[in-house]
């Protein structure tokens, strides 16, 4: 599990009498913000006839608002730019943790597999929909936990079964991320400790179980950068259903 430790590379500074330190999660997610802007800023040429790069950047533009208008419907698009922000940052740091960089000595740290990171950014969704919710509806808010034409005996049992559930929302979504991709690298490493051990151990245990496991690997890998953009995907997904109820409530 030694992959998955945070490490310090910076001392940094104290506030309070806690340390305020940069780490190796801090850094791949600079890392990932950096290839984020340079893939948008290649992509803003807004030529007649757009290139590649333009396209590929209009292409997830264009997906992501798609989902949004299908998801939030009116008066979704002001939530576009975060929506957008939210699963190209996923998406680039679930990729990112995926690179064979290993071979050039740099070993990428997939920081959506720390509940933490994946904890924050279901919390800042969360914090939104409150915000939408209470700025848009005041207390009538809290009609959402009672489902329309329920009799108020019935509302006195499903108002807190509701209301439990809405908060359990931030917390199933950071899960969902987290565990994917810890499951995910943890089974490659898995497999890549049968290859090393059994070709270490003889070359008739290499061939027998380490080529399957490394045929293994090679298909496992592939499933994983389908996983990673499918996790952005429901990330962004969920939280689009979350912001139209916080709009439109029933």
């Amino acid at each position: 599990m030694h992959q998955f430790e945070v490490q310090t590379i910076w001392d940094g500074f104290n506030i309070a009498g806690h340390q305020i330190a940069f780490t190796n999660s801090a850094l791949w997610m600079s890392v990932a913000v950096v290839l984020l802007w340079a893939f948008m800023a290649a992509g803003m040429k807004r030529e007649l006839v757009p290139g590649r790069w333009q396209l590929m950047v209009e292409n997830c533009t264009n997906f992501v608002a798609k989902l949004v208008d299908e998801n939030i419907g009116h008066g979704g698009r002001k939530y576009l730019p975060y929506v957008f922000s939210i699963f190209m940052f996923i998406l680039f740091a679930n990729v990112l943790g995926l690179l064979p960089l290993g071979i050039f000595g740099l070993h990428p740290f997939t920081f959506t597999s720390h509940f933490t990171v994946t904890g924050i950014l279901a919390i800042l969704s969360f914090l939104i929909v409150l915000i939408v919710g209470f700025w848009k509806h005041g207390l009538h808010f809290f009609t959402l936990f009672v489902p329309a034409g329920v009799p108020w005996y019935m509302a006195l049992i499903l108002f807190p079964i509701e209301l439990v559930s809405f908060l359990f929302r931030p917390f199933s979504l950071a899960l969902r991320l987290f565990v994917a991709m810890t499951a995910g690298h943890i089974l490659l490493k898995v497999l890549a400790g049968f290859v090393i051990n059994s070709a270490n151990a003889s070359p008739i245990w290499g061939g027998v179980v380490g080529i399957p496991s490394f045929a293994l690997m090679v298909g496992i890998s592939a499933l994983e950068l389908l996983v990673a953009g499918i996790q952005a995907y429901v990330f962004a997904l969920l939280t689009s259903l979350y912001i139209h109820d916080a709009e439109h409530l029933h």
